[in-house]
């Protein structure tokens, strides 16, 4: 019952590198649930009624019996009423982050290719992926203690995306950017985490990775 954003970029789409993925028919289906009638000992919709995930009942306007206000006005907590209310509006703000919070209970907890804790953590999300495991494999060979994490969700991130990074004494984070991930990992986890930032419109390298996780480790 919440908006999604798929977070993607150019280097999926145009990448050389082959990619194995599902046929349209055999992804599962998304199933939208609409309330269609008042539920027994219910005297009117209580549009705002939330369940143990925050998840508010959806009913189509117009919907015999649950008529209910829709619109872009603030709301009042469970009767769906119109409120101007300051109260109202710092508890349905704190609400509504919240239910995207217990996303987490939901989504796959976070795992890591290698050792589980060490000298070096490189994490990673979309394009950069191929890239950062062969160079984490190469330092790997080469005797270094180097893993790597790939993200797939990060708002909310994993449950126990904390636990993963403060079991590594470095955290790298290559990026096609000015180090967007490096700062809400900073924010949220108050880790040391090193920005690796490219931006010459080229996919990064596993050499370019390698090379700087050497010069970290070497100094």
């Amino acid at each position: 019952m919440t908006p999604v954003i798929f977070l993607s970029d150019g280097y999926i789409a145009n990448g050389a590198e082959p990619w194995k993925y599902p046929k349209s028919e055999d992804l599962p289906s998304i199933n939208v649930k609409f309330k269609t009638e008042l539920d027994e000992g219910e005297e009117q919709l209580k549009p705002y009624q939330r369940n143990e995930k925050l998840a508010r009942p959806w009913a189509i306007p117009g919907t015999p019996g649950l008529e209910h206000r829709i619109g872009g006005l603030e709301k009042e907590h469970i009767t769906g009423n119109i409120s101007y209310n300051p109260e109202n509006h710092d508890f349905m703000i704190k609400m509504r982050a919240e239910k995207i919070e217990r996303i987490a209970d939901d989504i796959p907890l976070q795992s890591v290719e290698g050792d589980p804790e060490g000298e070096v953590l490189v994490v990673g999300w979309g394009s950069t992926y191929g890239a950062i495991k062969d160079a984490a494999q190469s330092l790997r060979e080469k005797g270094h203690s180097v893993s790597h994490a790939h993200l797939r969700y990060l708002n909310p991130f994993p449950k126990n995306l904390g636990e993963v990074l403060y079991k590594f004494k470095h955290v790298v984070i290559p990026e096609i950017n000015n180090g967007q991930l490096t700062q809400l990992l900073r924010s949220k986890y108050l880790v040391p985490a090193v920005g690796f930032n490219v931006i010459k419109g080229l996919p990064l390298r596993a050499e370019e990775i390698e090379e700087r996780i050497e010069s970290l480790l070497g100094r």
